[in-house]
């Protein structure tokens, strides 16, 4: 075990260390709220999941729409470090207004505004990892910084459930540390990591980095994988914004309860990601997301007609496992979809297939539990990913060929580059 832990370090340039650290501080703030924010808005201003599903959509609309299209084009054109920094302050202070703030309107508003300057960090994040890591062991990043986040997963909702049981307002004011922390780290020891732009190549102004959206907007198979991805999430996202409130308030377990269930979750992550990032590596990338999907089909169906607290715990076993599956191999494809100087426009686009579910998903199902046996929901949910699963494979018939030709090119110039005596990795594409 400690030789793998050895190799898997050594296989990692020292600036995505820093990053994994930056990440891990700042996801410990965050799981130690998120899982319990539905809780929170329901109990605190006395409202149903409708109105938290409300409060998702300005959410999306806000932080994630418009966060994201300025994010990334802000990423690709002055830089990753300075959009990390300025999302992580964003985000220590949308965690302490949502302590003072009584008034639900001026909730919603105050989350729209903060949050569009929160997820600007989003797409730096992700071409930060795309920079630093040649394309070859790029799925094993993307499977270190999944077991990071589900170690910090693992942490914050076990003690998140404790914190929240004496203080809901605990949790945001710890969270607003965190992020603090975490901007500073970032500040003191990550470097920039954005590529240079040739000599002979004249810079894009900030207008004609915008301008460049339209370009992936034009990309017909990267576009057609973003929404398969909408389907995707519309059903994975009911694990952090309604199946808190249905276990609690409907299945009869307490808050502590539904924070193991969660750190199942992130164990299982924790311990077997390294095994599942090397075992889908070689498999055909959009056949190895159809299976992941299938076994989410499988996991949130279940919770529309099982019972009893253990099987709450198989259910949440075989969505981790898909998780496992799916994660890694979904964030390397978009860099394999994405040019080098457009990393950050290619990510704030992707981001969209987290961003429109999250605005209309929650208020949707909000709208089921409210109005309908709460049931129904999570064979909607299984409904939607099946939909979901025929996309993938269509996807593998559509873009399979053009991924296995990126891929063979990418292993000759490799090739090429060993038997020339280099001995450094083959950053770019």
């Amino acid at each position: 075990m400690f030789t793998n832990i050895r190799n898997t370090y050594q296989k990692f340039n020292r600036n995505f260390w820093i990053l994994v650290a930056a990440s891990f501080i700042d996801s410990v703030g965050g799981a130690l709220i998120f899982p319990f924010l539905t809780l929170y808005m329901t109990r605190k201003f006395n409202v149903g999941m409708t109105e938290v599903g409300t409060m998702f959509l300005v959410w999306g609309l806000g932080s994630g729409l418009l966060g994201n299209t300025l994010g990334g084009a802000i990423t690709d054109k002055f830089g990753r470090k300075k959009s990390i920094i300025f999302g992580l302050i964003a985000s220590a202070t949308s965690a302490l207004a949502m302590v003072f703030i009584k008034d639900i309107v001026l909730f919603y508003i105050v989350i729209g505004v903060i949050g569009i300057f929160e997820d600007i960090a989003g797409p730096a994040r992700q071409a930060m990892i795309a920079d630093l890591v040649p394309e070859n062991i790029r799925t094993d990043a993307y499977g270190v910084m999944r077991i990071v986040f589900n170690l910090a997963v693992t942490i914050g909702p076990a003690i998140g459930g404790l914190v929240a049981a004496k203080s809901f307002s605990l949790l945001f004011i710890i969270d607003f540390f965190i992020s603090l922390a975490a901007a500073g780290f970032v500040l003191l020891f990550l470097p920039e990591s954005k590529p240079q732009v040739a000599e002979h190549q004249p810079e894009e102004s900030l207008k004609e980095t915008f301008r460049g959206y339209r370009k992936v907007f034009k990309d017909k198979l990267f576009i057609a994988f973003v929404v398969v991805g909408i389907l995707e999430t519309l059903m994975y996202f009911n694990m952090n914004s309604t199946l808190s409130v249905f276990l609690v308030n409907y299945r009869g377990i307490n808050t502590t309860q539904w924070g193991y269930i969660l750190s199942l979750n992130a164990v299982m992550v924790v311990v077997l990601q390294v095994f599942f990032s090397r075992l889908v590596s070689a498999w055909k990338p959009m056949l190895t997301m159809a299976l992941g999907n299938i076994l989410y089909v499988i996991g949130f169906s279940m919770y529309g007609y099982v019972n009893s607290y253990g099987m709450f715990l198989v259910a949440m076993v075989i969505i981790t496992v898909g998780e496992m599956i799916i994660a890694p191999v979904a964030q390397s494809l978009v860099a394999h979809f994405a040019p080098e100087d457009m990393r950050g426009r290619y990510m704030a686009v992707n981001a969209l297939a987290w961003i429109i579910p999250v605005s209309i998903g929650p208020l949707g199902a909000g709208f089921i539990m409210d109005n309908f046996d709460p049931r129904i929901l999570w064979f909607v949910a299984g409904g939607i990913g099946l939909l979901d699963v025929a996309g993938f494979l269509l996807l593998h018939f559509k873009a399979g060929k053009k991924f296995e030709e990126k891929q063979n090119g990418y292993k000759k110039r490799l090739a090429e580059q060993s038997a020339q005596g280099e001995t450094e990795p083959l950053i770019t594409e």
